[in-house]
């Protein structure tokens, strides 16, 4: 029972009239307080009892003829006479009249009802109804069937919220019959930072507000407008976010190509041209030296007057140092003062949030803003990393910025990571000029939750990013990326055993590099070196800028050198790796140049190459990582190049000097072109960068787009699964998911086995030996028993039990829940002190009359939380968890709680079952009886050790369920 004040009326109603409420107080009688909830109305009148009555009873019966003498008061009764006494629960006889203004006022016709919908309230309570609006003026009132002036139910849903309660006339204050209307709390639902969302939730919620929508759009043409809004705004943030990540990218290329050759000299003609574009006009070049004009100055022909020689050299060696040092100096500087989040790759990090996981501000404003300054300084300084990867963090950057314009994405985590998922389809698509391949990359790589219509916006969204990207043409030669490159001849049967053996080649590479680059990553965390990142980063650039210089391939841009190893010799090329011994007449055709002997530069080149390659391995496993922008798909792809250049170049003079072989004399006759290099460096290129990220399908897509050869996607695929199958063999993980477990995120990959045989049992806490577990009663505990509870734990939040006795699940609630429903009591009702008893439940127990106005919060309560028994076997529990995207789980047995499976347990678990794996248990294992903790081995029921504790010890500290060591991965 609920008391309503000082007043002697008692109400209780049913709770699905609470959850219907629309908020709707109609004018009733003159002696009834009624509450219009929907279907049902709650009808109070004096005395211990409360009516529930249904819409058919309240529709039949009309209430205010039959209002009982007893409680009449005195005053004019119908036709001027005073009503007569008699005693209680007698009926009036039913009389039909129509009242005179000066008894009942101004306003439509009606029964013998003042215009306040509680007057007997009002005039025992003081509380007293106001609405806001005139009575007169309602639509709705009255209805047509019999004249009364209360609102008709088949029309409450049209009405809206137009009434506030007030308490004596202070409309700031509030009543016991706020609860009844059970209005939301604000932050409710919420969820803190380095937390994971509730899936279930989210898209409850989002169900729920799209049959609000439609229920209300065929009311008016403003509802209709809203619907259409609602219906399109998914369309209008993927479009926006691809307008904007496709300009984004654009001004990042041209930024990096202008600062990457800004190291070395200057355009004085224009001080925006890149080298290239400042020799275009120039009519001064020459073939042989057709990057040399009189508008590009080097360093030491501004400085020194020489642009050739010793002095030349130094002058051009120092000044790239200092360039070098400048933008790594000023990209870590940037990044650890304005934002720490700008840092690395990113996808990492947007692989735990698109699964669920909440980090405030790692896709905000600052971060998208210093992210795109540091990438083009990063890039510029020459470190071994590249700018493809964090385009997808910025991409996702403005996702997330312009879903908080549409409140059907900035209010539900579970419709803004369907967004996020889109844009990090813009960001591949825009990075490598491959639309198609960023739509699978989102798909297999980053996205935890892909509905059919993410797809279509994903799609959508990487080709509104690829049209801007287009039509800036930042590269200047009409294509998306800078190593576009066709082949004109076809590959032979006999060369999938060198496209395999670069798939080995990959498979190791990768291996190596992950197990590298995550020791020495644990290695800076767990060092005084990982404490002065600035320093880190200076070092790197420095011996990257001094070793760079004298390789002429070390000291190109990454991009341009993976250009150059693609591309096939012609008779145009001039690069030392064409430099072939040519016996050929001018007058053929391009396709047509037959293998040749390699000259002197090839050699040359191919010991160049080695010594690159060796160099690229190495500070690549020392750059990933480091506190700047650093991505990894063009080093591991420049890596794979330059290795299957060499073997490119390798099979080419093998099938030369060799073409009587059984295996070259069916194909490479004398003077026939048989073998293409270039197509070999872009099956290293795929086959490295698989084994770094053990990318399969999206990968192919991806580099068969930047190659526009649909001819050479056997090459690929059988190159990108060796490399796969090969990395597998030395770990399952790649570079993404190792370093996701390092940072310590609550990541449940859905690549992964679960192939143990433990029980639900095994995994649940507590322990046999923890405390024991946290509970809360529905109906037994007072407010500061839960503030209590809250603040001498940490745990995410508590189960919901019927009483210490009973132990019977009832629901869930959450911490976070918990302290903003008791903060916004305090604040917004009267009465709630720590003394209050909290209620949990559907109705409230009887209290004694001196007792402090209970807190209802069964609205907070999740009725449905998800349960298991105790001897579920825990790879259903695994996949449970990442099919649903569960937050917790709790553990029962005949419906009593004995414990909770948090997503941190899984974790844990499976990293313990890593460190010890257990050998396979037959399948009839799992149907063999297995009794839980609680139980003993003949079946008996043990003394319980998961009893009830109202007051948990002090000392039961744990940690939550998404407590997260980021082990200073973020900090600096």
């Amino acid at each position: 029972m609920l008391a309503c004040m000082n007043l002697p009326v008692q109400i209780k109603c049913d709770y699905r009239c609470l959850e219907a409420s629309a908020g709707v107080v109609p004018e009733r009688c003159r002696n009834y307080g009624q509450l219009f909830l929907g279907r049902f109305a709650c009808f109070a009148e004096p005395g211990p009892t409360v009516h529930l009555l249904t819409e058919w009873q309240l529709w039949r019966a009309h209430l205010c003829e039959r209002i009982p003498p007893a409680v009449r008061p005195a005053g004019p009764g119908p036709r001027g006479r005073r009503a007569r006494s008699a005693e209680p629960g007698a009926a009036e006889p039913r009389r039909r009249r129509r009242p005179g203004p000066a008894e009942h006022g101004s306003g439509p016709r009606g029964r013998p009802c003042v215009r306040n919908a509680a007057a007997l309230l009002s005039r025992q309570a003081g509380l007293v109804f106001v609405t806001s609006m005139d009575v007169s003026s309602d639509p709705y009132l009255p209805y047509d069937g019999g004249g009364g002036d209360g609102i008709p139910l088949r029309e409450l849903h049209k009405r809206g919220t137009h009434y506030t309660m007030t308490n004596g006339g202070n409309i700031n204050s509030s009543t016991h019959l706020l609860d009844l209307l059970d209005e939301p709390i604000p932050g409710v639902g919420t969820y803190d930072d380095f937390h994971t969302i509730d899936w279930v939730r989210e898209k409850c919620k989002d169900r729920e507000r799209h049959r609000r929508i439609n229920s209300k759009k065929k009311e008016s043409a403003w509802e209709m407008t809203k619907s259409l809004y609602d219906a399109w705004s998914g369309w209008l943030v993927v479009t926006l976010t691809g307008l904007a990540s496709g300009a984004l990218a654009g001004l990042i290329d041209i930024a990096a190509d202008w600062m990457t050759d800004l190291k070395e000299g200057i355009c004085l003609s224009a001080l925006w041209f890149n080298h290239e574009q400042c020799c275009w006009g120039s009519n001064e070049t020459t073939f042989e030296e057709r990057d040399k004009c009189p508008q590009w100055k080097t360093w030491a022909e501004l400085i020194i007057g020489q642009a050739e020689g010793p002095g030349s050299y130094i002058m051009n060696y120092i000044m790239y140092i200092f360039w070098a040092l400048s933008f790594a100096f000023l990209a870590v500087s940037l990044v650890k003062v304005f934002a720490p989040y700008a840092c690395g790759s990113g996808i990492p990090e947007i692989k735990t949030i698109l699964s669920g996981f909440i980090i405030r501000g790692y896709l905000g404003k600052w971060t998208l803003m210093i992210k795109t300054i540091t990438l083009v300084l990063a890039v510029a300084s020459g470190l071994s990393l590249g700018k493809e990867g964090p385009l997808v963090h910025v991409a996702c950057c403005c996702g997330n910025i312009f879903s908080y314009l549409f409140p059907k994405y900035s209010t539900n985590e579970a419709k803004k990571r369907e967004v996020l998922s889109a844009a990090s389809a813009a960001g591949v698509s825009v990075a490598f000029g491959a639309p198609i391949g960023g739509v699978l990359f989102s798909l297999e790589e980053v996205s935890y939750y892909f509905p059919l219509k993410t797809l279509w916006r994903s799609f959508f969204a990487a080709l509104v990013a690829a049209f801007v990207l287009r039509s800036i043409n930042p590269f200047g030669n009409s294509r998306l990326v800078l190593f576009y490159v066709e082949y004109h001849t076809p590959w032979y049967l006999f060369e999938l055993l060198p496209f395999i053996l670069l798939g080995v080649f990959g498979g190791l590479w990768g291996a190596f590099f992950i197990r590298a680059n995550i020791a020495w990553c644990r290695r800076r965390k767990s060092t005084k070196f990982g404490k002065y990142p600035v320093l880190e980063v200076i070092i790197v650039a420095a011996i990257t800028a001094v070793i760079a210089f004298p390789n002429p391939y070390t000291r190109l841009n990454t991009s341009e050198l993976i250009k150059e190893l693609f591309t096939d010799c012609g008779p145009l090329e001039s690069s030392s790796l064409c430099d072939y011994r040519n016996d050929m007449n001018a007058s053929k055709i391009v396709d047509d140049i037959p293998d040749r002997p390699a000259g002197t530069g090839v050699y040359s080149a191919i010991w160049q190459l080695c010594l690159a390659l060796i160099f690229k391995i190495i500070m690549t496993v020392f750059t990933f990582g480091i506190k700047v922008p650093s991505g990894l798909f063009i080093p591991s792809m420049a890596i794979g190049a330059i290795a299957g250049r060499i073997v490119g170049i390798a099979v080419e003079q093998l099938a030369y000097y060799h073409h009587d072989w059984f295996i070259f004399k069916e194909w490479c006759e004398v003077g026939a072109d048989c073998i293409t290099p270039g197509l070999y460096a872009m099956v290293g290129a795929a086959a490295c960068l698989g084994g770094v990220t053990r990318m399969t399908v999206s990968l192919v897509v991806i580099v068969f787009e930047l190659t526009g050869g649909l001819e050479y996607i056997v090459p690929l695929m059988a190159a990108v699964m060796t490399s796969k199958w090969v990395g597998d063999a030395f770990g399952r993980e790649g570079i993404y998911e190792a370093h996701i477990r390092l940072n310590g995120y609550p990541f449940l990959d859905a690549k992964e086995e679960f192939t143990h045989t433990t029980l639900a049992a095994d995994v649940m806490r507590p322990r046999r030996s923890d405390p024991p577990l946290a509970v809360l009663t529905q109906d037994n505990m007072t407010v500061e028993d839960i503030e209590n509870l809250i603040n001498e734990t940490s745990y995410n939040g508590f189960p919901v039990i019927m009483s210490k006795e009973s132990q019977r699940l009832v629901g869930f609630a959450l911490r976070r829940d918990l302290t903003i429903a008791i903060e916004s009591a305090r604040k917004k009702q009267e009465g709630i002190v720590g003394s209050s008893r909290v209620c949990f439940a559907q109705h409230t127990p009887s209290l004694p009359a001196e007792s402090p106005r209970p807190l209802k919060l069964r609205s907070i309560l999740d009725m449905s939380p998800f349960t298991v028994t105790d001897h579920t076997p825990m790879e259903i529990v695994v996949d449970i968890f990442r099919k649903l995207g569960l937050r917790q789980c709790l553990v029962t047995h005949n419906g009593i709680v004995l414990g909770i499976i948090t997503k941190k347990n899984i974790l844990e678990h499976l990293e313990q079952l890593k460190q010890h794996v257990e050998p396979l248990a037959p399948p009839w294992h799992y149907n063999k009886k297995r009794y839980p903790p609680s139980y003993g081995p003949d079946g008996k029921p043990r003394p319980r050790l998961h009893n009830v504790q109202l007051k948990p010890i002090a000392e039961e500290r744990e940690e939550t369920e998404e407590e997260v060591h980021l082990l200073n991965s973020t900090t600096l």
